[in-house]
């Protein structure tokens, strides 16, 4: 499978030079829940009770992966590595959206403080 914006020469050699082509799947199930694979891999070396969990994926990016490249919440090593072996990295979700602290463990809390005031 060769990416249009990128000649077939290029994808062919970009793992023989320190460059993969990684592409980037995201979950329909759970937002903020990616997989990375090679992108001459595709979905093959990705387990199927993963995929079954993962939901159908949906293809969010196509970039060249080097060790260098930084990413926003992965070490681009790391990924490389678990591209190698088991031919797939799962990025999860962050613990908490950003602005969201969690639930409220006393959910009248918020009347508690104004009813003090």
């Amino acid at each position: 499978m060769s990416d249009p914006g990128i000649p077939a020469s290029n994808a062919e050699s970009a793992s023989t030079s320190g460059v993969t082509l990684c592409e980037v799947f995201r979950s329909p199930r759970r937002e903020g829940l990616y997989l990375y694979v090679k992108r001459e891999d595709g979905l093959d070396r990705v387990p199927p009770a993963l995929l079954d969990h993962f939901g159908q994926p949906e293809s969010a990016l196509v970039f060249r992966l080097t060790t260098e490249r930084r990413l926003a919440r992965a070490n681009a090593a790391e990924v490389l590595d678990a591209l190698e072996s088991p031919g797939y990295y799962l990025q999860m979700p962050p613990a908490h959206v950003d602005g969201d602290s969690g639930p409220d463990p006393d959910p009248n809390a918020h009347e508690n403080r104004e009813e003090k005031c």
